[in-house]
């Protein structure tokens, strides 16, 4: 029995640490299948943080609609994150030269440590492409003029996606949720920023039958 015990505990560690190499092999700039473009809705953000919010972004006089929560790498069944060997800290101008799509500061520098540095880009390429997948995405009109406090089922709310941007598919995209409330669309791109089919991305979306939409405040 103690030999069979020491076999299996040697069997054990062999396991770990061949999981722990893969990780690190898996985890390395460049090296992913495709992106997700994480669009936010900024009134249910604002309205759950209250006066936790971003004071930038959460401005009754100016406020946001649809903001970028990142561009993620990611392999077909899950993501690379925080990928080694790669310069953590950006200048604080790329920042401030994202602030009409991602209004938090922090959130620029968190978006470049856990997943830029996993696209194999350098900082303003990563950004540039981040802008880009943005003004790639027609918003529908609905949201666009939204005033009031509003409610919609995820289907809904990707039909109205998919018939502004032609291409896009219904297994291309997720609608996520907080709270019975609309907190963000994800649209899978190809690095080329084409349209593509996400099944695991789109397994994961919201399933409420219906979700409030906060208005602009």
């Amino acid at each position: 029995m103690a030999l069979i015990s020491r076999a299996l505990g040697f069997c054990a560690c062999l396991m770990a640490a061949s999981l722990q190499s893969f990780s690190s092999l898996a985890d390395q700039a460049g090296e992913f299948d495709f992106y997700v473009l994480a669009l936010s809705w900024s009134p249910t953000y604002c309205k759950q943080e209250g006066e936790d919010a971003n004071p930038h972004q959460c401005d009754v006089r100016n406020p946001f609609r649809f903001v970028v929560h990142g561009l993620w790498p990611q392999y077909e069944n899950g993501y690379p994150s925080s990928c080694p060997g790669v310069r953590q800290r950006i200048d604080r101008q790329i920042a401030v030269d994202m602030e009409d799509i991602m209004p938090s500061h922090g959130l620029v520098f968190h978006q470049w440590r856990k997943h830029g540095t996993c696209s194999g880009l350098e900082p303003d390429e990563y950004f540039d492409l981040t802008r880009d997948a943005y003004e790639k995405i027609t918003i529908p009109g609905a949201f666009e003029n939204l005033n009031k406090r509003g409610k919609a089922a995820p289907a809904t709310v990707e039909k109205a996606f998919r018939l502004a941007n032609p291409g896009l598919k219904e297994d291309g995209m997720a609608v996520t949720c907080s709270r019975g409330e609309f907190e963000e669309i994800r649209i899978c791109l190809t690095k080329d920023l084409a349209f593509r089919s996400c099944a695991a991305v789109d397994r994961r979306g919201c399933r409420n039958g219906k979700l409030a939409v906060p208005a602009p405040r």
